[in-house]
């Protein structure tokens, strides 16, 4: 859960995991070090159910109230950082007592071998349980705060549990019985709570929210600038948004002239979709999505549909869910133009959607003379992620061209365009069969090149991105980002 929160707020998914578990683990090592100075006294039985009681009162307010307090740190510009190595550290140490203290409970009633045996299968299991269950049942049903409220709980549960089950509580039994409750109460109001502090995050008024088992998806609106975000980044302003998506469409269709079947990948909110049908030779289109929540956000939200104009209930649309890594060896077919609309390529995970190994698979399903574009992030801050995209896709012996388009919500924006049987042809787009907002003719026909400040420092030595080494995590981290 901390690691989905961490990932969330700052954005590095691979750091976050890497500090979290690492520190988790340790904590869980030093708690299992501290619990053996716990529960000393004349009657041991009664000494360790008393600890294991107080670890569990502990650990409840800690799992309800710890997720919260990173938002509301995060919201006021806090060290998120330090405050998510502290609740790890806290969480980790408390559940680290648990199974030392529940493994010398059981050994005062029982063999030590038949004791530990079943500690540690009770605890693996619930690991496993809790795994599973996160993931595809808890975060996409009730979001992250409400998810950390229902955990919190379970503690608590487990220690009045624990009173009336033992004689030696008794005591504790209508105390602790009675916070079950009110921490109940308390975690009703979390959630609302975390949609307040999560708003002071956007400056423009949320509008909806939710949390699907790959992201957090956020809509605002501001007057009639409508901004979709995934995970706090932003994807798409509605004042310029058509400058994206026209420069990532049209290029590659009118390169081809007469496109039939064309496959997009991402691109669920249906805006690069709309584009693509205003090509009256567009006779079937696939959209690979992972995430059916976005899909379901764009043909649902009013404010969505009628940025897309109904694209995505169009009869030569068909949607496939899931990963585009994988669904490419599925499809049935060739296309004659592939558009990629990924995120940027800041993850391991993300990155191999940028690599050779996927730009091999991606060869096999273009027909000859096929075209393919792809986004490159912002090349006036990471320069080396658009390079890197051209020579991993020179190593296949494609011919590439890279360009930049100036949106601006995001400033300058970097996209290749690509066909491996044949040089590609700039100077021979066909006309558009439509009125673009903002591209034309005339701006295809003078294509025009990457200015050398949208380029790699001189000399600089640009390595292809391989599944075995994606080296676009680290020119997407270490850009001429003027914050870092």
């Amino acid at each position: 859960m901390v690691v989905t929160q961490a990932t969330y707020l700052v954005g590095d998914a691979t750091l976050a995991t890497g500090v979290v578990v690492g520190t988790f683990l340790a904590a869980m090592g030093l708690g299992g070090w501290a619990s053996q100075f716990l529960a000393i006294g004349p009657d041991p039985s009664r000494s360790l159910l008393r600890a294991l009681l107080w670890v569990e009162l502990v650990l409840s307010p800690v799992c309800l109230l710890g997720p919260l307090s990173l938002f509301a740190l995060f919201a006021i510009d806090g060290s998120v950082w330090l405050a998510v190595v502290l609740l790890t550290v806290v969480a980790g140490a408390l559940a680290g007592m648990e199974l030392p203290l529940l493994t010398r409970l059981l050994e005062t009633q029982q063999d030590l071998r038949v004791a530990l045996a079943r500690a540690l299968a009770l605890d693996y299991l619930g690991s496993l349980l809790g795994a599973l269950v996160f993931p595809l049942v808890l975060l996409p049903q009730f979001g992250l705060l409400p998810t950390s409220a229902l955990l919190g709980l379970l503690p608590l549960a487990s220690g009045m549990l624990l009173c009336w089950t033992f004689p030696s509580l008794q005591r504790w039994r209508w105390p602790v019985s009675l916070l079950l409750p009110l921490m109940a109460v308390l975690g009703v109001w979390v959630a609302p709570l975390g949609d307040r502090v999560e708003s002071w995050l956007y400056d423009d008024p949320v509008i909806f929210r939710q949390q699907s088992r790959y992201q957090r998806l956020v809509l605002t609106r501001r007057r009639q600038d409508v901004r979709l975000y995934l995970d706090g980044q932003l994807q798409f302003s509605s004042l310029d948004e058509y400058r994206y998506h026209e420069a990532l469409v049209h290029p590659a269709m009118a390169c081809h002239g007469r496109p039939r079947r064309v496959l997009l990948l991402g691109a669920g909110d249906g805006l690069a979709l709309r584009e693509i049908l205003r090509w009256p030779s567009v006779q079937q289109v696939d959209l690979i999505e992972l995430d059916p929540s976005v899909i379901s956000l764009a043909r649902r939200h009013p404010l969505v549909q009628r940025l897309h104009q109904g694209s995505l209930d169009d009869p030569r649309l068909t949607v496939h869910h899931g990963d585009a890594f994988q669904l490419l060896e599925r499809l049935e077919g060739n296309f004659d133009v592939v558009i990629a609309d990924f995120p940027d390529p800041s993850t391991p995970a993300l990155a191999r959607l940028y690599s050779v190994g996927f730009y091999g698979r991606l060869q096999r399903r273009l027909e000859r003379g096929g075209v393919f574009v792809t986004q490159a992030s912002t090349p006036f801050f990471t320069p080396d992620v658009l390079a890197s995209i051209e020579a991993s896709l020179q190593q296949l012996r494609w011919s590439t061209r890279g360009y930049a388009v100036t949106v601006p919500s995001f400033g300058p924006w970097g996209f290749v365009l690509a066909q491996w049987d044949q040089e590609v042809n700039t100077s021979g787009f066909a006309p558009l069969p439509f009125q673009g907002r903002w591209i034309s003719d005339r701006w295809l026909k003078y294509f025009p090149e990457l200015p050398d400040d949208l380029r790699p420092d001189p000399g600089a030595l640009i390595r292809p991105n391989r599944l075995v080494q994606p080296v676009l995590v680290d020119y997407q981290r270490n850009g001429r980002w003027p914050w870092i």
